[in-house]
């Protein structure tokens, strides 16, 4: 079976990981340091993978990143969490210095093929995987195949607009998605309108401890929610959504509403037809992403 390394490029953490078959044979993270460039964190990502490969040498080498990106060109397009990061050309530089075959991919693609392959969405024809963190990404994965579109921007839900002309938050469009059910929303309207200080995390465990306007903003975050979710069952009807990030962690208290709010907003022959998971591979899930998008693919 072929050594395949994982990169996960985030905002704030680099995570590095060797796959043989299933099993993850070698792991280091550390900061990204990204504020510091684009050739800083490159040379980061370098070093990381060079200690990996004298532990456990590998053969190809898989990157994911946040999107939007071109996988095909091996850059990042225009990221909200890496500003500075538009069109580096990512797998020339990696591949240059390794002399390895490099890809690039979307995070939450990675996540998408490793909870479709071993995690909560095994065994599903057709897994949806939503992560709900800083921002907001999706990833779709078909009979084994990961949906991509023509730019490698298929899933970029966090930009779909949920309320016309609302909310503006970094690059996206007024209204969009992410600027409501993403942590750094959650945390930006708690503060606003009840001047608390610790995220969203304080906001979501306000709210499973009943106080009034915490369970209010939680129910109104997963209704923007819903209403996404209700767009892609209409839209490509996969058999279960899994969702993962830091906003998920409750997801005991979290999924069953949003479940019942989804259903709501389906036609009747499809209520309750799909099924909502908690992913399973945690802060793993881009590095084993990575490393079998890049081991599956048939390569010149």
């Amino acid at each position: 079976m072929m050594r395949t390394a994982g990169v996960d490029l985030g905002g704030t953490r680099v995570r590095v990981g060797v796959l043989d078959g299933e099993k993850l044979l070698h792991w280091e993270e550390q900061d990204s340091e990204v504020l510091r460039g684009p050739d800083h964190t490159l040379s980061i990502i370098i070093t990381m993978l060079e200690r990996a490969q004298e532990k456990m040498p590998f053969e190809r080498i898989g990157i994911c990143a946040p999107g939007p990106l071109d996988y095909k060109l091996g850059v990042l397009l225009d990221p909200p969490n890496l500003p500075a990061w538009g069109l580096v050309p990512i797998t020339d530089v990696i591949q240059e210095y390794f002399s390895l075959p490099v890809r690039l991919l979307n995070d939450a693609n990675a996540a998408a093929l490793s909870e479709a392959a071993s995690g909560a969405g095994m065994g599903y024809e057709s897994v949806w995987f939503t992560t709900v963190s800083t921002g907001v990404g999706s990833g779709y994965v078909n009979s084994g195949l990961l949906i991509q579109g023509a730019k490698g921007c298929a899933g970029e839900i966090g930009n779909m607009i949920i309320v016309p002309e609302g909310r503006l938050q970094s690059n996206l469009n007024p209204g969009a998605l992410e600027s409501y059910v993403s942590g750094t929303a959650i945390s930006a309207i708690s503060k606003e309108r009840f001047g608390w200080q610790n995220g969203a995390r304080e906001a979501i465990e306000r709210a499973i401890a009943g106080e009034k306007d915490a369970a209010e903003l939680i129910d109104e975050t997963m209704d923007h929610l819903s209403i996404a979710i209700a767009n892609i069952v209409h839209t490509v009807n996969p058999a279960i959504f899994v969702f993962g990030g830091g906003v998920m962690t409750h997801h005991d208290y979290l999924l069953p509403i949003l479940a019942e709010k989804t259903n709501a907003r389906v036609y009747e022959s499809l209520k309750h037809s799909f099924d909502f998971a908690y992913a399973v591979h945690g802060n793993e899930a881009g590095v084993l992403g990575a490393a079998v998008y890049v081991r599956e693919l048939t390569l010149p």
